[in-house]
């Protein structure tokens, strides 16, 4: 690992941005879908990131850094498009359908996911102490679950949403197993650009059929900021403070702060959407976490 800046506090202060970009993401998701219907939500933000990050690629790729043959473009862009418009068309599909909380907590579930994608392909051993932690992580779940189906809590969280979100985290999953060799290869902001610009493209289509009978002129300053914000904090900017920050800091301690955005998000949702906070959600997301963290210990 390189030696640290000469201001330490600078870059923790822009990790602490990261998390905070990441997290508020939820909430303005959840907001942004009080304006635009999920399908074309998921494409305006994609476009958007596409065209923010193509001169990102060109700037980062002078001097041919970027390096890569056409025949590969098929398998980058097949990869890009499940981590980046698969992945977030059930994100948008499943917050509009639960709640900030579930949303977050079921995302924490992540590396799980990943964990057995890998063993099922023979990247991961699970040891014994992963094993448990997948079943206090999942035991986690089943809390979260129970609570949802407590009454009086109104038109909250739902079944199906808290399913489309596990899909999210699939796809993710997918994408971040299937990714590892690629992203080695050929660097972070070229699979990403793949999954930005060629998702656009693919989208494309879409994107024009559902705008010829969307009424943009409703929209508002408010509903095109959250989408702004979607396309270009979570989507390129927060991926540029990480991968700078883990050239300064060890992996294992930019991966703890994973378990920093549930908490923040909840405690976001609750402050700016009134959404509520129970005992019982905070006990379920908390062994979510545990197991998370138990299954990600080495050993």
């Amino acid at each position: 690992m390189k030696h640290g800046p000469r201001r330490p506090g600078w870059l923790y202060g822009l990790v602490g941005a990261m998390v905070l970009f990441w997290s508020l993401n939820y909430v303005i998701s959840k907001l942004a879908l009080r304006v635009f219907p999920p399908p074309l939500l998921v494409c305006l933000r994609t476009t958007l990131a596409g065209l923010l990050m193509a001169p990102v690629y060109w700037w980062d790729g002078r001097g041919g850094r970027h390096r890569w043959h056409w025949r590969e473009a098929p398998g980058l862009l097949a990869l890009g498009v499940v981590g980046s418009t698969v992945n977030q068309m059930f994100f948008v599909l499943g917050i509009a359908r639960t709640s900030v909380a579930h949303a977050a907590f079921l995302i924490g579930l992540s590396p799980i996911i990943v964990l057995l994608v890998a063993g099922a392909r023979g990247q991961e051993h699970l040891t014994a102490r992963k094993i448990a932690g997948i079943v206090v992580a999942l035991c986690g779940v089943v809390v979260i679950q129970v609570w949802r189906t407590v009454p009086d809590q109104g038109a909250g969280p739902s079944i199906l949403g808290d399913l489309l979100i596990v899909c999210s985290s699939l796809a993710f999953s997918f994408f971040t197993v299937a990714g590892k060799e690629v992203t080695r290869t050929h660097g972070t902001i070229t699979v990403n650009t793949f999954a930005y610009v060629g998702g656009a493209l693919l989208l494309m289509p879409y994107t024009l059929w559902k705008s010829a009978s969307f009424d943009y002129a409703a929209v508002g300053s408010a509903g095109w900021a959250y989408v702004i914000y979607m396309a270009l904090f979570p989507s390129v900017v927060c991926y540029l403070i990480f991968y700078y920050a883990l050239s300064w800091l060890p992996a294992s301690r930019m991966s703890m702060l994973n378990y920093l955005q549930p908490p923040m998000a909840t405690a976001l949702s609750f402050f700016l959407l009134g959404e509520p906070v129970t005992a019982p959600m905070l006990t379920g997301g908390a062994l979510v976490l545990g197991g998370v963290f138990l299954a990600g210990r080495s050993g």
